[in-house]
C-alpha cells in the first residue's frame, strides 16, 4: 500500500527557516535586558533603616586602621591589605545578609533591601579582591600568620579561588542562566570565601591572628563561614517552612492563582503586603520563589498569583497541582500600602504588582478609613490578575479604580494620576508603588517631584543581573536532547 506523505506547510518551512535568526534575536535581547538601573537615592531623612547599612560600611572602613603604617617593598601596602581584609569583609556580610533573617528586616529597610545590600556587598567584595591581587602588597617585619610552607599553600588556593569567583558572579550577573542553575552555581560562592579566608589568616601582617585585631578580623571569617553552612545546608536541606496543601488552581490570562491551605497548626501569619518564600514539594518544581501574598491576613488560606516569566512559572500554569504540598518560609517584607489617618493613599500597580494591593482591600474598607486611588496598569483585561475583586471593591466604595488597558490604547500616565487624585495632585500623599522596574521608576519620581509624603517601592527579586532570560528556551533545548523515560 503506497504511503502518501504530505509536504510541510509554508508557514511551517518558514518557521524552520526562521528559528536561528529568533534564536539569536532572543539571546541579543533587547536594550532593556542589558540597562544598568542606578540605584534610587535615599530621601534625605534619616530613618531606622539606614542603620544596617552604615554598620556594614563602618565595620568595613574600620579595618584601615589596622595596617596604617605597614612597611613594604612600596608605597600601596597599606591600600593593599586594607582591601583584601575589605574583600573578606564584604563576603561575609553578603553571606549573612542572604539569610533571611527576619529581626535585622527593620535595620535594613525590608529583606529586598537587604538583599540588594547582599549584592552590592558581593559585587564590592570581588572588586576589593581584584584590586588586592593588582597590588600584591608585601609586608616587611610583619607577623607571619602561619609557617611558611602552610603560607604558600593557602596563597595557592586564594589563586584558585580568585579564578572561581570570578567565572561563578559571570554567571550570577548573566540572566541567561536559568534560576535553577544560578541557584547551584550560585552556592559553591562559599568555597573561594574560604580559600580566602585561608591566605588572609596565615598571610604576614602587621598584627598577629591573636591581637584584637586578629580576633576583630577572625569575627567576620568565622561569621561569613557559619552564614554560608547556615544558608546552603540549614535553610536549604534541614529547616522546612510551614506546610501547606494546594486547593485550588485557576488560570487567568497567563496568570496562575494558587490558594493554599494549612496542614498543620503551625501558619504564616502575615501582615498585608508581604511575601513569602514557596516550595512546591513536587519534582522538578521544588526550588524556591519569592511571592506576594494576595490574601488578607484574616482569611483562612494563603492566596499567591504566579505570572508566567520562565520555565518554573511555565510548569506551574500547565500542571494540576491541586492536592500537592508546599512549604512556605516567612512571611518577608516591610511593604505599606497605607500611610497616616487623613494622608491621601495613592496605590499604582502594573501586571500581577497589583498582588500587595489585593491582600489591603479588606482592610481599607474599615469605617473611617482613607479610600485609596489605584491605578492599574494591565496589557488586556483579559490578562489581568484580581480585577474582578477590585471592581467589586470599586462598587462597593472601597477604593476609587482606575484601569489603563494597553490592549485598548489606554497609558497609565503621571499626569493621569495627578489630575485623577484632585487639584493638589500627590502633594502630601502616601504613594505605593509595584510593578515592572520602568513603570515604578517613572511614577516614583514623578511622586518624589509632586510633593508626596512618603513613597513605599519594594523590589523582591532574589536575582538581579542583565541580558536575555532564556530559561524557556533552555527547558525546550533539553526537553529535545533528553531521552524520554524508560528508554534504553
Amino acid at each position: 500500500m503506497a504511503v502518501t506523505e504530505t509536504p510541510p506547510s509554508p508557514s511551517a518551512v518558514s518557521q524552520r527557516a526562521n528559528r536561528p535568526a529568533r534564536l539569536v534575536s532572543k539571546l541579543i535581547g533587547t536594550r532593556q535586558d542589558w540597562r544598568l538601573y542606578r540605584p534610587a537615592a535615599p530621601r534625605l531623612k534619616p530613618q531606622r533603616s539606614w542603620i544596617g547599612a552604615i554598620a556594614v560600611a563602618m565595620s568595613v572602613l574600620v579595618g584601615w586602621f589596622a595596617f596604617t603604617g605597614a612597611a613594604g617593598e612600596d608605597g600601596n601596602v597599606t591600600l593593599g591589605l586594607f582591601v583584601g581584609a575589605a574583600s573578606i569583609q564584604l563576603m561575609a556580610w553578603s553571606f549573612l545578609l542572604a539569610i533571611r533573617i527576619k529581626w535585622l528586616e527593620p535595620l535594613f529597610g525590608g529583606l529586598d533591601s537587604m538583599y540588594r545590600l547582599h549584592r552590592w556587598c558581593g559585587s564590592l567584595a570581588v572588586a576589593a579582591m581584584f584590586l588586592h591581587t593588582r597590588i600584591e602588597p608585601e609586608v616587611k617585619n610583619g607577623v607571619r600568620g602561619a609557617s611558611r610552607d602552610l603560607k604558600n599553600f593557602a596563597e595557592d588556593l586564594a589563586g584558585l579561588g580568585e579564578t572561581a569567583i570570578y567565572v561563578l558572579v559571570g554567571i550570577s550577573l548573566l540572566r541567561l542562566i536559568p534560576y535553577r542553575f544560578w541557584r547551584l552555581t550560585h552556592k559553591l560562592l562559599g568555597i573561594p570565601f574560604l580559600f580566602a579566608c585561608a591566605h588572609f589568616f596565615t598571610a604576614t601582617k602587621p598584627y598577629a591572628n591573636g591581637s584584637p585585631w586578629g580576633l576583630w578580623f577572625g569575627l567576620f571569617m568565622a561569621g561569613g563561614t557559619l552564614a554560608y553552612f547556615w544558608r546552603v545546608v540549614v535553610n536549604d536541606m534541614i529547616r522546612r517552612g510551614a506546610r501547606y496543601k494546594i486547593v485550588s488552581s485557576r488560570r487567568v490570562g497567563n496568570n496562575t492563582e494558587l490558594r493554599v491551605e494549612p496542614t498543620t497548626r503551625r501558619r504564616v501569619t502575615h501582615r498585608v503586603g508581604q511575601f513569602a518564600v514557596l516550595r512546591i514539594l513536587r519534582r522538578g518544581l521544588s526550588e524556591p520563589h519569592p511571592f506576594t501574598i494576595a490574601s488578607h491576613p484574616d482569611d483562612d488560606h494563603l492566596l499567591f498569583i504566579i505570572r508566567d516569566l520562565g520555565d518554573w512559572t511555565d510548569k506551574i500554569g500547565s500542571l494540576d497541582l491541586v492536592g500537592d504540598l508546599v512549604e512556605i518560609e516567612g512571611p518577608f517584607g516591610r511593604f505599606e500600602p497605607f500611610g497616616e489617618a487623613g494622608q491621601p493613599h495613592v496605590w499604582i500597580a502594573g501586571g500581577v504588582g497589583i498582588t500587595p494591593f489585593l491582600s489591603a482591600v479588606p482592610t481599607a474598607a474599615r469605617p473611617n478609613a482613607v479610600v485609596p486611588h489605584v491605578f492599574y496598569a494591565v496589557k488586556s483585561r483579559v490578562d489581568a490578575p484580581g480585577l474582578d475583586r477590585l471592581e467589586q471593591a470599586h462598587a462597593d466604595g472601597r477604593i476609587q479604580l482606575q484601569v489603563f488597558d494597553s490592549a485598548a490604547g489606554q497609558r497609565l500616565t503621571t499626569d493621569a494620576v495627578s489630575q485623577a487624585v484632585g487639584p493638589e495632585g500627590l502633594a502630601g500623599a502616601h504613594v505605593a508603588l509595584c510593578g515592572p522596574a520602568g513603570l515604578v521608576r517613572t511614577h516614583r519620581q514623578a511622586a518624589a517631584n509632586g510633593g508626596a509624603r512618603s513613597i513605599e517601592v519594594e523590589d523582591f527579586d532574589f536575582r538581579q543581573g542583565f541580558g536575555p532570560e532564556l530559561s524557556r528556551e533552555i527547558e525546550a533545548l533539553a526537553t529535545t536532547v533528553r531521552p524520554p523515560r524508560g528508554a534504553a
